[in-house]
């Protein structure tokens, strides 16, 4: 088994297209905000901000105003530059070269040596860096040249997307590499903006800097608005109010409230992400590392009723394992390979194994089938009705549920835990090899194999697909996911449109975050 040790991070739900690259233009009249602000509502608060301690989605969002990679991916899958003027690839080495004249949040420049720190500090396993594995391999090696501003990096084993992943790394200066716990409420980098004031669990404001020119394919701060404030507001129609009465103006609204949104013509964009995702517990003493209650309990389910539910219609079936737009491989690893909503041959299944119904529990070895699942209480009253749903058809079908709330704050805690068996956390990566963290390797608190998985076929496909160059390795890739999936190591099953509704200002999305270089405020 390959070791990818890691820190035990809310890398899942997560990853949220952490590239700042250009997507679709959405604009709006009329806003709220005061003066030069704008105001985004966010569910919950972020947690650690470190950059190299976090890739919670929130928290990643957040980030992209304090810090910039060092290359940036455009809607096309194009490599666009960041940070790096100048670039080149090969799957086991890189170089950069940055551009003259960056400088950090305190004025001071930044150099070839502060970024090379980035990647040798998240690429060594002893220091447990949320994104090992997701914006920079494990062992890498990053050389600096001062003189000519250049970083090369170089592999141990070979990545086909390296570049991409590149895209994927935020960095900080080198005051902030020195001590990267204060980075978890203070921010220290070369972004458009810096964090002024954060209240965790209220609010937090990041102030523009001036002199920013060297956004995604040059973009500048000229016409940014003063400040951006993230206030936390955990209640949608809350959030639709104070939208409606011009206090925010960018709020998600997932649940019932949309419809007074859009009676009120607010404007929104809705992207279709990752909604509907189980990962399986497979560790010592827990009832899913068997994969005949796994198979019984997604069987028993109606996977396509309690898709309905978390969308409120609006879903699409999911196709794969959370990899999202701009991503190269698009293959279907999810169709044909889920065991059909069946209870009836779900409770077949478990009686071979071994199970006994006695008082409409199942048993075995004289313990009932008990299971607890978390589920994210930050997406809305529908996903929470899908979820007590979900629990009621398992309950039915013969199993003890506990059901857990999780907000992005907790979620931490509750996978360090291992206090859970089924757990609904949707991933949202871009690279099928961003992936690998979560379904091989080690587990925690050592790494983020968070479910114990141990799949020999994925194992052999992922490491035959990255000896591929790019896109090559595709058919493989997918593979490797339909591997994960028939063995029912991790269950997904809908996307859905995530509503952001907005006024008085306009942006570029990429995925479900404003791109912070093209925020403006406009007209009321």
């Amino acid at each position: 088994m390959r070791t990818r040790k890691t820190r035990t991070a809310a890398a899942i739900t997560v990853i949220g297209l952490a590239a700042t690259g250009c997507g679709g233009t959405a604009g709006g009249g009329g806003g709220g905000g005061t003066g030069d602000t704008v105001t985004i509502s966010i569910p919950s608060d972020p947690g650690t901000l470190s950059p190299m301690n976090t890739s919670v989605s929130i928290a990643v969002a957040m980030n992209k105003y304090a810090y910039d990679p060092l290359v940036n991916i455009a809607p096309d899958g194009k490599v666009i530059s960041g940070l790096a003027e100048k670039w080149s690839a090969t799957p086991k080495s890189a170089e950069f070269v940055l551009r003259d004249g960056v400088t950090c949040q305190d004025g001071s420049k930044l150099t070839a040596s502060d970024v090379a720190a980035m990647f040798n500090h998240v690429a060594d396993p002893k220091n447990a860096a949320a994104l090992i594995g997701l914006a920079v391999p494990p062992m890498a090696k990053a050389e600096a040249d001062d003189a000519t501003r250049t970083i090369t990096l170089s592999l141990e084993n070979p990545a086909p997307f390296l570049l991409q992943m590149a895209a994927l790394m935020p960095i900080p200066c080198k005051k902030g590499m020195g001590d990267p716990k204060a980075l978890a409420r203070t921010t220290d980098g070369t972004g458009p903006y810096r964090l002024e004031r954060a209240v965790p669990g209220d609010q937090y404001t990041y102030v523009r800097r001036d002199g920013y020119a060297w956004g995604p394919g040059g973009a500048t701060g000229a016409e940014l608005p003063a400040k951006v404030v993230f206030k936390v507001v955990a209640n949608e129609s809350t959030a639709a109010n104070l939208l409606l009465a011009g206090q925010l103006d960018v709020a998600e609204v997932n649940g019932p409230d949309r419809q007074r949104l859009d009676a009120a013509k607010i404007a929104s964009q809705a992207p279709m992400l990752p909604l509907g995702e189980l990962l399986f517990n497979e560790g010592k003493g827990h009832p899913t590392a068997d994969f005949a209650v796994r198979h019984a309990l997604v069987g028993a389910v109606d996977l396509k009723q309690i898709g309905s539910v978390a969308t409120g219609g609006l879903g699409k079936p999911a196709t794969n394992l959370g990899e999202v737009a701009p991503t190269p491989c698009t293959g279907d690893t999810v169709t044909g390979n889920v065991p059909p909503h069946d209870p009836a041959k779900a409770a077949a299944s478990l009686t071979e194994a071994g199970w006994t119904k006695t008082g409409g529990v199942w048993t075995k070895d004289g313990k009932p089938l008990t299971i607890t699942v978390p589920f994210p209480g930050t997406k809305g009253p529908r996903v929470t009705s899908a979820m007590e749903l979900m629990a009621r058809q398992w309950t039915d079908f013969g199993a003890k549920v506990t059901t857990k709330p999780m907000q992005h704050s907790t979620l931490d805690a509750i996978l360090a835990s291992d206090a859970w068996d089924i757990i609904w956390l949707p991933i949202a990566v871009q690279l099928p090899d961003q992936l690998i963290p979560f379904f091989d390797g080690a587990a925690p608190p050592k790494g983020q194999n968070f479910g114990h998985v141990d799949n020999p076929d994925y194992r052999r496909l992922t490491a035959k697909a990255a000896a591929k160059p790019g896109q090559e390795g595709c058919p493989d890739w997918e593979a490797a996911n339909a591997a994960l999936v028939k063995r029912l190591d991790v269950l997904t099953f809908v996307t859905a449109p995530k509503p952001i509704y907005y006024k008085g200002v306009e942006f570029r999305l990429e995925g479900d975050s404003v791109i912070p270089t093209s925020l403006r405020k406009t007209a009321r």
